[in-house]
This record gives C-alpha cells, structure tokens and sequence, in this order.
C-alpha cells in the first residue's frame, strides 16, 4: 500500500492502456443493464476468445484436458467459466467470483393501467434503493417477455437516440411542504413508483382509451400482449450510456457499477489466460442484491454442480474429489466498496476508508456493526495476496464499509467460504453505491483488472 494515488506511477504509454481499458467498460456497461444482458455478452466475449459450451462436452462425453476452455450458462442470469489447469482438480481452484445484477425497478405481473387518462406501469424495487433517487429521471425498459408458445421476445426501449424514454413523476415544489417535512425512506413510497407510459387515446374504445393505446402500440411493434407481462421480466433502469465523469475524464459515470465493475474486469482477466497450473473459474451470479436466493443465486447448487461435471470430465468423479476441490480452492470475492466521499466524511474513519485513484480494495471482512454476518479472511491469505500483488506491481489498499456502527453490508464471499475455501472480498472503490447513477475512477479499473490477472496466474 502507498499514499499516492496508482496514477502517480504510469507513464503516457501506460496510462493509454488505462483509458483504452475503461472505453471497453464503458461500451460494455451501457449495453449490459441486465443480468441477461451481462451474461450472452460475456458468452459472446468467451466464445471469441475459444470457449466452448459445456453442455456440449456433457452431451457428447467428451474429456477436458488442461487448456480446454468451456463456459456453464445458468437459465442466461449466471455463467461460470473454466480454464483447467495442469494439477489434479483436488489441488484446489483459482476463482474470482462477482454479481451481474443491480439495483433497480422491477415491473410487475399486472403492471398496466390507466388513472386520469394517463396509462402507468406498477412497479417493485429490487435490491436497496434510495426511493427518491428514481424520480424525474429519464428511464429505459430492457428485459424480457416469454409468450404461452415459450417466444422470446427481448425488449428494449429508451436507449436509442430516437427511442423514447419513461419516468416517474415528483410533486412540485410549491405543494411539497408535507412531504418535505418526511424522513427521507418516506418522501417517495414504494407504491408510488409508478411508471408513466404514455398519454394518448385510442378514440375507437369507450374507457380507457390511453391503455388500450399503449396495448395496441405494444401488439404492432412488438407482439405483446397485457396478459404476456405475467410471464415476463422487465427492469426499469436508467436511460443512457456510461460517460467520462470530472473535466480531466478520469472517473466514469454509469448505471450498475456495483457490480459489474468487478463482473467485467473479473472477465477481462479470466480472457487474458491460455493456460494455467490449477484450474481457473470466472463465476458471475444473480440475486446478489436481494439475498443471494433462487436458482441463480449464489445460495444454489449452481456452481457446485458444475464443478461436479467439470471433475467428471476430467477424470473419474467421487464426492471426495468434489469436497477437496473446493475446500482447496482460493477465492477472490470481486465485489465493490464504498469510496471515501469528502462531502459525507462522518460516516467513515479515515485510516480504513477506500480512496479513489488508490488502487483495487480489500475488505478483509464486511457485515455490520460487530462484523455480524460478514466472512472474515486469514491473516494468511491476505499475506500470501499482498505478496502476489506486490511482485506484479498492483496498487492497493484495505478499508471497511464505513465506521463500526454506522453500518455496513454483504457479499456472497461467505457462500463460498462455507465449503473452507479461502474467501476474501476485493474490487473498485465506487462513490454513490447504489444510486441510479454511480461514479468509480478509470485507474482503479485497471488496477483491479491487473490484480485480478496477477492472482490468476501466481495463487
């Protein structure tokens, strides 16, 4: 660890890879504001740069070999790469883990409907969320919607230059005495997330002209029924690409940082490898946000299951096999960490803080107050990874998530440490976690993109 700042050790040349590196990011986080959407790009990603499908070995019985490179998709919300490696499975894996999905606003089963001629869409918050935050904003629908004959229709709109874009009304000022006066969880309820859709009637219809409108715009330019919203899932997230934030462009604005910050650069390093001396595993998971739960969490059987196949494939399976490949295995939990903020210093003690510009961030544990829930990392794995960084030349440094009892949060680092393996959270310090729009420092990127290559090649 050094006071300055990563940038004070680049050369131009060096500092070129940096912003080549983040106009990458850039392009992939505008595009990616789904879980979906993260997972076929990383699909498309591996595949070009020689991963093939797992199931395809599976189905056809065919053996891996170190060099192989296979990927595992899980229902398009959470996707596992592998590289294996040279040394028998039961030596353990090299895994970094991250979470594709972000905060945002959910659309729900019966969303539509029509109140003073004006048509909206109900919604659910998903993950915490300051609820004031989402008022007045340009807003875009990217999602999904699966017809009764299993049609996929994927859908996006408020994203193009000439697409339109949905928001959420606020109360004026001159009328917002009372709600002024509410504890900030109060001034918006959840209720009153309410889309607005659209404005215009259908003159043929008796009532409710400006929802039969929308139904039928929806039935001409993109098959969709009302009844077709039940099975589908539709994310109201910000409108807009990511954009150079701060008049030197060293940081970047965009919607989903956390966690795909850390999803990307995870992936970025997982891509630079050919070959390896213990099996490699980039593992992107859903549901982080909300618990970790259901079949694309980090809770399921997911992963387990396929590290299961992988060893099947390898070579003869047991159980045994199973449970030593996992214990053996180290991991880096690539998940954000809240960036010192000089306007809200009070909540943080400065000597443990993330900075920005200060390079890839450990927190050797999270949880709140009393470190309740958190994974506390070995002092052992923590030498051994200031070692492995050092040696590579990566700038870091360690934090917590704000003072002791002001409050905290979680990773899935703990999920993993269940099987004994070496857990340990790091990735990019990010200023206004969980806003609509967040903000991180292109440096950090590259630093963690390199310390995440350095603990893939030397763990």
């Amino acid at each position: 660890m050094k006071e300055k700042t990563a940038w004070e050790k680049y050369d131009h040349k060096e500092l070129k890879k940096v912003f080549e590196l983040n106009e990458a990011y850039k392009e992939y986080i505008s595009k990616c504001k789904t879980e979906r959407e993260c997972v076929l790009e990383a699909i498309e990603m591996a595949e070009e740069n020689g991963y093939k499908d797992l199931e395809d070995y599976i189905k056809n019985g065919i053996s891996l070999k170190p060099g192989d490179k296979v990927y595992a998709n899980n229902m398009d919300k959470g996707i596992a790469l592998f590289l294996i490696g040279e040394r028998p499975m039961e030596e353990g894996l090299k895994i970094l883990g991250a979470h594709v999905d972000s905060p945002r606003l959910d659309i729900k089963q019966n969303p539509l409907y029509e109140d003073t001629d004006l048509a909206l869409l109900d919604t659910h918050y998903y993950g915490g969320i300051k609820k004031y935050q989402w008022v007045t904003l340009p807003l875009a629908i990217h999602g999904v919607v699966v017809k009764k004959d299993g049609t996929k229709i994927n859908i996006v709109i408020g994203e193009k230059e000439d697409d339109p874009v949905f928001g959420i009304s606020d109360l004026l000022v001159h009328l917002a005495g009372e709600q002024m006066d509410k504890k900030a969880s109060k001034v918006v309820e959840g209720e009153d997330l309410n889309v607005l859709f659209g404005s215009m009637p259908l003159k043929e219809k008796e009532k409710d002209k400006v929802k039969h409108n929308i139904l039928d715009i929806l039935k001409k330019e993109y098959d969709i029924e009302d009844d077709d919203f039940i099975s589908a899932e539709l994310e109201v997230v910000p409108a807009g690409k990511a954009r150079d934030f701060g008049l030197d462009r060293s940081m970047v604005m965009g919607y989903g940082h956390d966690d795909r910050v850390c999803a990307y650069t995870s992936l970025a390093a997982m891509l630079k490898l050919d070959s390896t001396d213990r099996t490699c595993v980039c593992l992107l998971v859903d549901k982080e946000e909300v618990g970790s739960m259901g079949a694309t969490g980090m809770k399921s059987r997911f992963f387990e299951n396929t590290v299961a196949e992988i060893i099947n494939l390898v070579g003869d399976y047991s159980e045994l096999k199973l449970r030593r490949t996992l214990k053996n295995s180290k991991m880096l939990s690539s998940d954000v960490s809240a960036a010192f903020d000089p306007n809200y210093a009070m909540v943080n003690e400065k000597k443990n803080s993330a900075y920005m510009g200060k390079g890839l961030v450990f927190n050797k544990y999270t949880g709140a107050r009393g470190k309740a829930g958190c994974n506390d990392a070995n002092p052992e794995f923590m030498a051994e990874l200031r070692n492995i960084l050092e040696k590579h030349n990566v700038t870091y440094q360690t934090a917590e998530l704000g003072k002791v009892d002001q409050g905290g949060g979680g990773t899935i680092a703990y999920i993993l440490a269940e099987y004994g393996m070496e857990v340990i959270d790091c990735g990019v310090p990010v200023q206004n976690m969980h806003a609509p729009w967040e903000v991180i420092s292109k440096i950090d990127v590259y630093e963690t993109m390199n310390g995440y290559s350095a603990f893939l090649i030397e763990a």
